[in-house]
């Protein structure tokens, strides 16, 4: 089930907040992977407010600094800030992200009681980004990053992450 949780944003300013990425997956832009919560110009200053994907998320500095920048290459001053309230869930991931994740051989998160079965070992439920089987392993609670879990399918016997879901 995905939460939409209602966003702030100058339609005029989404293509170029569309065009930053998250840097530790860049096939998501910050968009797709709703970490935007608001954006809007005034006095010809663009204010955004972004909310981490989780408290201490080392890639919240790069994020800030490659918003100014785009904003920048169009000759508009941008100030960002972080909200930490409400916290960052992954049903705000966009469809059109789960889709991206996957393709880049990420699995996007399961629903919340899926996600700790899956984590526990107790259900085959994250599917292989290679293959599509079920028939996959928790390797390791942890990933490349905090934030995802490194899992194996058993049927192609490739190794993946699986991007644990937050709440």
């Amino acid at each position: 089930m995905t939460i939409e949780l209602k966003q702030h944003i100058d339609a005029n300013l989404i293509p170029i907040l569309e065009k930053v990425h998250d840097p530790e997956i860049p096939v998501l832009s910050l968009m797709d992977m709703g970490v935007v919560r608001s954006a809007y110009l005034k006095d010809d200053v663009a204010y955004i407010k972004i909310t981490p994907t989780y408290s201490g998320c080392p890639a919240m500095d790069v994020m800030g600094e490659d918003i100014i920048k785009a904003f920048a290459d169009m000759n508009i001053e941008a100030k960002v800030s972080l909200v930490l309230s409400p916290a960052w869930t992954t049903d705000w991931i966009t469809p059109k992200g789960r889709k991206a994740l996957e393709e880049y051989g990420i699995a996007a998160p399961l629903e919340e009681n899926a996600d700790k079965e899956a984590l526990l070992g107790n259900k085959k439920i994250v599917k292989c980004t290679n293959c599509g089987s079920t028939n996959t392993k928790l390797v390791s609670q942890f990933g490349s990053t905090a934030c995802k879990a490194l899992f194996q399918c058993e049927d192609c016997l490739e190794p993946f992450d699986y991007f644990k879901c937050l709440k």
